[in-house]
């Protein structure tokens, strides 16, 4: 089967690539896709085919989205095509024990068995979780993790893994910034890994000479909002997610020099004509410059 070929050597590239990427600009970062396959493909309308353009994914292709085979397929196929110019960062989605409840397996066992869901999860085991852009960008899935403390943490990372119910690991997949706090606290709404504040994004981009974090994970009504005054991004790349929401999506442009804007994909407005009137448009990004000075 075609869609075994898939998932056995990905992984095998995945494996050998480190769980920490290294990558250079320019490259498009995108967020959540979740299964939205029509969505992924106006997506690389708006800012290119690869290998036209790099990409960056931070995660969550599979789930509540009604093409998760389709979108994972196109991404695996990408990823086997050109190794080096497009890159797949593991997100929590990507997990047994979470797209067992949310769609994927579902989907698998209905369109093909059980075996194939497996074979998926097997690939997605080997997946890196993070990725560093000329050496200024920090992006996950997630988040933060009051456990890390050093780069190396990440780099030597085991795989085949699953996603445990605490560690860094599984902060990385799962933490999310919250406005309201200092510090750290319990991710109360999602019952798993932390919330962090404004400071301790802050406090990270300075110790580790980062200009920035930039990471998924939440819907956000414009496609990106910032945090912790543009020391942290979050990126969402699903327009009218799950139907329910008018969100729009956003790529993350970074080009040669390291200077980023967005392209914003609009939600979907369909009027009795039938018409889809979404466009896409590009907003620019101030440059940052990490470690220039006692962190905000």
């Amino acid at each position: 089967m075609k869609i075994m070929y898939l998932c056995i050597t990905s992984r095998n590239i995945f494996i050998h690539q480190p769980m920490l990427l290294e990558l250079v600009a320019p490259i498009n970062i995108c967020g959540d896709i979740h299964g939205q396959f029509s969505d992924l493909l106006r997506l690389f309308g708006l800012g290119g085919f690869p290998p036209a353009a790099n990409y960056l994914f931070l995660g969550d292709y599979v789930d509540r989205g009604r093409q998760s085979l389709e979108t994972i397929c196109l991404l695996l196929a990408y990823k086997i095509k050109f190794p080096k110019n497009f890159f797949l960062l593991r997100g929590n989605h990507e997990c047994s024990s979470i797209n067992r409840i949310y769609g994927f397996y579902d989907e698998c066992k209905r369109r093909y068995n059980i075996k194939l869901w497996r074979t998926f999860t097997d690939c997605f085991n080997c997946m890196p979780v993070a990725a560093i852009i000329g050496d200024r960008i920090f992006a996950m899935h997630g988040g933060l993790s009051p456990e890390l403390r050093s780069m190396e943490q990440v780099q030597f990372t085991k795989r085949p893994t699953d996603v445990p119910d605490h560690g860094l690991l599984c902060d990385l997949l799962w933490s999310d910034p919250d406005e309201n706090i200092t510090g750290w606290a319990p991710n109360r709404e999602r019952q798993v890994s932390f919330t962090f504040g404004a400071d301790v994004a802050s406090q990270f981009c300075w110790e580790h000479d980062f200009d920035f974090i930039c990471r998924a994970h939440q819907i956000v009504e414009d496609g990106y909002e910032f945090f912790a005054n543009r020391k942290l991004v979050t990126i969402f790349s699903a327009p009218n997610y799950c139907s329910m929401f008018r969100n729009a999506a956003a790529i993350l442009k970074v080009n040669k020099r390291l200077r980023c804007c967005f392209k914003i994909l609009k939600p979907r407005r369909t009027h009795r004509s039938g018409n889809d009137t979404a466009s896409g448009t590009q907003t620019p990004m101030p440059r940052h410059h990490g470690g220039q000075g006692e962190p905000g």
